[in-house]
């Protein structure tokens, strides 16, 4: 049965956090708000947690899972960024932006793309998860909560507590968040490229 954690959205209570850092830290997958919408997030070296995480979703391994980082130094320590598209993404981070970028050995295998050898990366501007990485100490892997057969992702926490009540750990609660999901630009090849367009607005990156 899924723990209901409710917390200020601009001051989180910290005990709370911490319990659900420590979920985290046994294997649950968390369901949390983000700048754009919810999102599940589990540990990045649990094995168990990751595969749940992605039947709950209903993707396979060719689906490009994300971390989320505090900040774009963590971000640098998880994927190959050379010297332009580090100044790319720093016009548009934190935000409502998942960029894909080659791995580096940081990242699991079994989390990266199985071709390509990507992941998508993106720095939140969200209080309360920003305070949960920190908390947590180390990026966490995340996809969009978008369930099986919906068109969008889930907004209202109550729903979310509802729907997913025995396949997350927890829901973090901290208000509606937007219904757009991250702009996801693909900066992998020669030039970024577009994936998806969300929240996130592609002219801060020049697109």
């Amino acid at each position: 049965m899924a723990q209901f954690f409710s917390v200020h959205p601009e001051n989180p209570q910290a005990r709370l956090l911490k319990q659900a850092v420590q979920l985290l830290n046994q294997g649950s997958v968390l369901a949390v708000p983000t700048d754009s919408s919810y999102a599940l997030v589990c540990h990045l070296d649990d094995k168990g947690a990751a595969d749940q995480l992605r039947r709950v979703r209903g993707v396979d391994d060719k689906h490009h899972l994300t971390l989320l980082c505090r900040d774009l130094s963590e971000l640098a320590n998880y994927a190959r960024v050379d010297n332009k598209q580090f100044r790319t993404i720093k016009q548009a981070t934190p935000g409502p932006f998942t960029f894909i970028l080659e791995a580096t050995k940081e990242v699991p295998r079994r989390v990266s793309h199985p071709q390509r050898k990507t992941i998508g990366l993106r720095v939140p501007k969200h209080t309360v998860l920003q305070e949960l990485l920190a908390l947590h100490g180390a990026p966490l892997l995340a996809a969009t909560l978008i369930l099986p057969g919906d068109e969008g992702p889930l907004n209202a926490p109550e729903e979310i507590r509802e729907r997913l009540e025995h396949q997350v750990g927890a829901v973090i609660d901290a208000g509606a968040c937007s219904l757009a999901p991250t702009t996801v630009v693909d900066m992998s090849g020669d030039s970024p490229e577009v994936l998806r367009q969300g929240q996130g607005d592609p002219a801060l990156l020049g697109l």
